[in-house]
């Protein structure tokens, strides 16, 4: 029987000094069929030219403009053959089996349409890494936080979060792709740009009625921030700007009316907070972004459109996926810093 090919598709910017610890890794990867593209989102040194000399067995895409995650990674989708697609970051290092356990998964049910390897620090394989941890989860307010990681709480991996199971969605550092289910949910939302399409994608592959997934046997270590710092203008105004604009645009009519109020509602009160403590990168990021969500309401609404009327799932199904209550409230006022705080039970876990 062969074994299904698996396209790793690397986005790169003027990264060559992470590539130079992440291709090496991925070429000691023991899964027989898998190609590997570096897909270059117009970097301005030497990045394709080194590969090339170096690595040549790593095919070159070439986005002729940096236009983000999601523009870049919709290139590489038209171009790339295999079953599976792995949307990968520049600055991670693999271990060599990560590939054989995420297919294994993947292969036991086609309704699997999204996969998450167990993300660790680069500097720490003992803690988990922020962007990733063991599987990205949202509350019901369109708060994303993950399964070792809470804002900015991040826990020592102990084997807590080992268990196979669903989630939310899957970071996009490494997010392990069915093809044939991107082709009934549609691409990445170039409207996003980046910061969220992770989520986004997600959320609109379960409005189809795939599954997104963890699978912990499966680990890659993750420097992260490499892009966009943590606290700045950037992170804060795409983060905050996107959250509401997925939120409007795949929740159905009583969710986006209840809870998409309460997402608003709850960034004002981020706002008041950070005049307080004289954050005014944090004041400046969530501003920006609503005016943008206010200037831009017919775009938005025709985007919503589409969706919902390509959606087969209704919110009843997705919903159970969703935390219940405000992660914010929970964090901030009630002191649960934890995943396993939460007691979140699962019904549809391995």
């Amino acid at each position: 029987m062969l074994s299904p090919q698996v396209d790793i598709v690397i986005l790169n910017y003027n990264g060559k000094k992470f590539l130079e610890s992440c291709i090496p890794s991925l070429l000691k990867c023991t899964w027989p069929n898998t190609k590997i593209y570096l897909l270059d989102n117009a970097s301005t040194n030497d990045d394709v030219n080194y590969v090339q000399s170096n690595f040549p067995e790593v095919q070159i895409i070439r986005n002729p403009l940096n236009n983000g995650y999601c523009a870049a990674y919709n290139l590489a989708f038209s171009a790339c053959s295999g079953k599976y697609i792995v949307c990968l970051n520049n600055d991670v290092t693999v271990n060599p089996d990560w590939i054989e356990h995420l297919v294994e998964l993947a292969e036991t049910d086609e309704k699997i349409a999204a996969l998450q390897p167990k993300i660790v620090s680069y500097y720490d394989p003992n803690m988990f890494e922020y962007a990733g941890a063991s599987g990205g989860m949202m509350d019901v307010y369109g708060y994303p936080f993950l399964r070792g990681r809470m804002f900015k709480t991040i826990e020592k991996d102990e084997g807590q979060y080992n268990d196979i199971m669903d989630i939310f969605w899957a970071s996009g550092a490494a997010m392990f792709l069915r093809r044939s289910a991107l082709d009934i949910s549609g691409f990445l939302d170039e409207t996003i740009v980046h910061h969220m399409d992770e989520i986004d994608l997600c959320w609109r592959l379960r409005m189809h009625g795939f599954r997104v997934m963890v699978q912990p046997k499966s680990v890659i270590n993750h420097i992260g921030g490499a892009t966009i710092q943590t606290n700045s203008f950037k992170k804060v105004y795409w983060n905050h700007r996107n959250s509401i604009y997925m939120m409007i645009k795949n929740y159905g009519f009583s969710n986006l009316c209840t809870k998409v109020p309460v997402h608003i509602i709850l960034d004002y009160i981020a706002v008041v907070q950070s005049l307080l403590t004289l954050n005014f990168t944090t004041v400046r990021g969530i501003l920006s972004a609503h005016a943008w969500l206010l200037f831009n309401l017919p775009l938005i609404m025709s985007k919503r459109k589409e969706v919902q009327q390509k959606r087969t799932v209704k919110d009843k199904e997705i919903t159970p996926f969703l935390y219940k209550g405000s992660i914010v409230l929970a964090y901030f006022l009630q002191g649960k810093k934890t995943y396993k705080s939460l007691k979140i039970t699962h019904k549809n876990g391995y």
